[in-house]
């Protein structure tokens, strides 16, 4: 067969510089919404996209012919120069890693929920902690000295 079939669901997570709590209450769903926007405009599918304060999550459903290290650039990279527009923040940044993890099409439902939740689950959790339970639920093996930098 000729043409390419796929479906790669991915979970992507990632930080504002120095998990900085930059990302006001009152721009999120802005965020939100401009980060599927980007998403879209590189064709990935975005199913959904939140945060809190010092990170962000997406899920997103990738094309094969698009890295997952380009997406996640490009949407870090557009929506850093959004927010330096749209909210004045010029010293707003990205942290420079991300997590990217796979997302099996019975698990969409639940991966969707967590990230829907994240306020709530972040009363209970800081980010460092809800990251490391995410590389060891997965598999990913971190250095600890390393993980923060």
């Amino acid at each position: 067969m000729s043409q390419t079939h796929s479906d790669l669901l991915v979970h992507i997570v990632f930080s504002t510089k120095n998990r900085e709590p930059t990302i006001k209450l009152d721009m999120q769903q802005d965020l939100n919404s401009y980060l599927a926007g980007v998403a879209r405009d590189i064709d990935c599918y975005p199913i959904l996209f939140n945060g809190v304060a010092d990170h962000v999550h997406g899920l997103i459903s990738l094309p094969p012919k698009l890295a997952i290290a380009k997406a996640v650039q490009e949407i870090k990279a557009g929506s850093s120069r959004w927010i330096h527009e749209h909210w004045k923040m010029k010293s707003f940044a990205w942290q420079a890693g991300y997590g990217a993890f796979s997302v099996s099409r019975s698990q969409v439902s639940g991966v969707a929920d967590y990230i829907r939740n994240q306020h709530e689950h972040h009363k209970r959790i800081d980010f460092k902690q809800e990251y490391i339970l995410l590389l060891q639920k997965h598999g990913v093996e971190y250095d600890d000295r390393y993980i923060w930098t």
